[in-house]
């Protein structure tokens, strides 16, 4: 167990590096524009992609 959640920490590592590394302007452009977010759009938007991670960790298995 401990070692899939090695594996998936760092698998979203990888995913999380990909933008600052191949456009790195851009990501920060959609980081200042995630700055202008309010927080409960960002709760939002959170949540969805908390259930669409746990969905598919579901139907994959």
């Amino acid at each position: 167990m401990l070692e899939d959640i090695i594996r998936a920490v760092g698998l979203m590592l990888v995913f999380e590096g990909i933008m600052p590394f191949i456009a790195p302007g851009r990501w920060r452009d959609m980081a200042k524009t995630l700055g202008k977010v309010d927080e409960s759009a960002m709760r939002l938007i959170g949540l969805f992609s908390m259930l669409l991670g746990l969905l598919l960790l579901f139907f994959w298995r």
